[in-house]
């Protein structure tokens, strides 16, 4: 049999505007940048405020839209008032960014990417139409460090199945050869050797001899100089140690990941500082590096309209109601995106001061001051959960005489040492990479030498820790630091 209860429960939900708080919380300021140009499309009530002369801006602020209450088809109560904020929105009811406008903020500068350097030096050529397109689609498979991962063999092959272009592949080893000579040389190639042999081969001003000795140690072998196995080199090849050493040198100084270097890649574009920290005499400026956002403020001509509407007199037909409806929603989507911009600058100033101040060394001296410190730590001192510093955290950046670091770079967890003092494990990072970098390349230390060298300094570290902060620094083992 069937019964029916009622129960009394309580429940945490998230309103839509607390979602897109939280939506835009997360944002960078070149995202941010888009979604509200998104926002300015899809809403008409919004628009993006221009720069006003002084004396119609002082006019435009003498006008009065006082609203009266107004109810709506639910008997809600409501007035345009509540969709402002008397603190930060001025009587056009914006939000307007507050970054200083004689200070500069820096913009990632808008650079030539590697595919399209590639691409311009492609099409310079004088190839015919099939071959300029399996061009196109050797530099579009080019990973982050320039090399071709893809076989050639199946890039002709999905040319001719969807695009209908047969090649043999003498013709397409021609065709990769070509752009193997572009600049920067070496790139497409299909692996490491490969890489080396054609930058060699395209050298100047190298001596004949060396040339003709690190070409063959490439080629006969290239195992034992990939493994550092010197004195093997040294027996196979009948080299003294200053033939050796010279033509390891010339090798060396060859470039293994052609795709980086001075030719920008799209990712980097994309990065630029959400927060600016000055240094102005003996004190810090923290700002936002906001100034290029839009500033977007609620439409006159729809306020106008709205009022209109709602001061009519007697009964509205269908058509007004709908109108009335309709401005009624984008007025209240309006209201509460404008008031998560501003909340959004307000909550990413208050961490960034907070993170400032808890890492007020670092700044001061470098990474080699930075402190412990977690999430829970900021949390705690504004009074914000934890997600909400996460949120803000994840993909932000801040510049600062110290250079550009994103914010998770600031948490770390710590180690006690022997004098009880708390140290980052940053700082245990920089400490053991100053010590690789000192150390005699002849006989490079173990990682089991740098863990006593690091317990002898009063910080307690595990080979295995030593390896893994090594491995971040990517920092190869013993053996493959050695040098002659």
């Amino acid at each position: 049999m069937l019964s029916l209860n009622q129960r009394l429960a309580q429940q945490q939900k998230l309103s839509p505007q607390q979602i897109q708080y939280q939506k835009l919380l997360q944002l960078n300021t070149l995202a941010l940048e888009q979604r509200i140009k998104t926002e300015l499309e899809l809403n008409p009530i919004l628009e993006e405020e221009m720069e006003l002369s002084q004396e119609q801006d002082d006019k435009d602020r003498d006008e009065d839209y006082e609203v009266e209450e107004i109810k709506d088809p639910d008997k809600e109560e409501f007035e345009l008032e509540d969709f402002m904020n008397d603190s930060d929105y001025d009587s056009e009811r914006s939000y307007k960014n507050n970054s200083d406008e004689e200070q500069y903020h820096p913009l990632a500068p808008v650079k030539e990417t590697l595919s399209e350097h590639l691409l311009e030096q492609l099409h310079m050529l004088n190839l015919n139409e099939d071959r300029t397109r399996l061009g196109e689609e050797i530099v579009g498979n080019l990973d982050d460090s320039g090399y071709l991962k893809r076989s050639l063999e199946d890039l002709v092959n999905e040319l001719e199945l969807f695009e209908h272009i047969k090649m043999d592949m003498d013709t397409a080893e021609t065709v990769l050869k070509t752009i193997q000579l572009f600049d920067p040389v070496g790139i497409a190639s299909r692996d490491l050797r490969e890489c080396l042999l054609i930058q060699l081969r395209r050298s100047k001003n190298t001596d004949p001899y060396y040339k003709y000795l690190a070409e063959k140690m490439l080629v006969e072998f290239y195992d034992d100089f990939t493994k550092r196995r010197f004195d093997a080199l040294k027996q196979k090849m009948n080299l003294t140690d200053e033939t050796l050493k010279e033509t390891v040198h010339l090798i060396q100084n060859l470039n293994p990941k052609p795709g980086e270097g001075n030719i920008e890649s799209e990712e980097m574009n994309q990065i630029s500082p959400d927060f600016i920290i000055e240094k102005v005499e003996n004190d810090y400026v923290i700002t936002l590096n906001d100034r290029s956002m839009p500033s977007v403020t609620i439409s006159r001509q729809y306020l106008e309209m709205f009022d209109q509407n709602k001061n009519k007199r007697g009964k509205k037909n269908p058509r007004e109601k709908e109108t009335y409806k309709f401005l009624r929603e984008k007025f209240e989507s309006a209201k509460w995106f404008i008031a998560c911009i501003q909340q959004r600058r307000e909550t990413l100033m208050k961490i960034m001061q907070a993170i400032f101040h808890r890492q007020y060394e670092f700044f001061e001296k470098g990474a080699k001051a930075l402190k412990p410190m977690i999430y829970k730590d900021i949390a705690e001192e504004i009074n914000m959960d934890i997600s909400t510093i996460s949120r803000v955290v994840n993909g932000k950046y801040v510049q600062s005489p110290q250079g550009i670091h994103e914010l998770k770079y600031f948490f770390s967890e710590g180690l006690s040492t022997d004098t009880g003092e708390e140290v980052s494990n940053k700082h245990i990072k920089e400490r053991l990479k100053e010590i690789i970098i000192k150390e005699d390349k002849i006989k490079p230390y173990s990682d089991d030498k740098l863990a006593e060298l690091l317990n002898n300094e009063g910080i307690h570290i595990a080979r295995r820790t030593v390896a893994k902060y090594r491995e971040q620094l990517r920092l190869p083992v013993a053996r493959l630091r050695k040098e002659l």
